[in-house]
């Protein structure tokens, strides 16, 4: 993992609406699609893989997000180095798919309170009426221009990535659009 300073966020309390940084949390991006795969996988992450689309799965602090038919993003505060080894071993180097840290790639906005999908409506042209309701659901789309994963784990408690390069101007939009809830 590449030692790359994290951006530097205050948290910030707005009404109904409090945002912060949560970091640092590992991230290991996921591919494969065959049995020995999804048996490899759930065994080393003790959760099996959500195979429906835009769902999470989750057991202690380890999420497994649903990215697409053959690929799954991994993060929580309880992976360690030791997990992407083993991972690393048991299905990259047996040519079940493939395993790649991603943790300097993402940064890891959270999301708390009951206007979440009100500075979110301002700038993502996708429908948060159905999403807002349900826990452990996960979507990729823009948010003002910008590609995020939003992965909503609770009610009212949204975890949204964004590729570093582009998190702080996302992070000031959030806070001007946050500001006028």
């Amino acid at each position: 993992m590449l030692d790359i300073k994290l951006p530097e966020f205050e948290k910030k309390v707005y009404p109904e609406l409090e945002l912060s940084l949560l970091e640092p949390s590992y991230k290991i991006n996921l591919r494969g699609k065959n049995r020995d795969f999804f048996t490899k996988a759930g065994k080393l992450l003790s959760i099996m893989l959500p195979i429906e689309s835009n769902t999470s799965a989750n057991i202690k602090n380890i999420n497994a997000l649903w990215l697409s038919p053959d690929e799954w993003l991994i993060y929580g505060k309880d992976i360690d180095k030791n997990l992407e080894i083993n991972l690393n071993n048991e299905i990259s180097k047996l040519k079940y798919g493939s395993v790649t840290n991603v943790s300097d790639q993402w940064v890891i906005i959270n999301f708390k309170g009951k206007n979440i999908f009100e500075v979110l409506s301002k700038g993502s042209p996708f429908n948060f009426n159905d999403f807002k309701g349900k826990k452990n659901v996960v979507v990729q789309t823009l948010l003002n221009n910008v590609d995020v994963i939003l992965h909503h784990q609770e009610i009212n408690d949204l975890n949204l990535f964004v590729r570093k390069s582009f998190s702080e101007h996302l992070w000031l939009w959030i806070n001007d659009s946050s500001r006028f809830i």
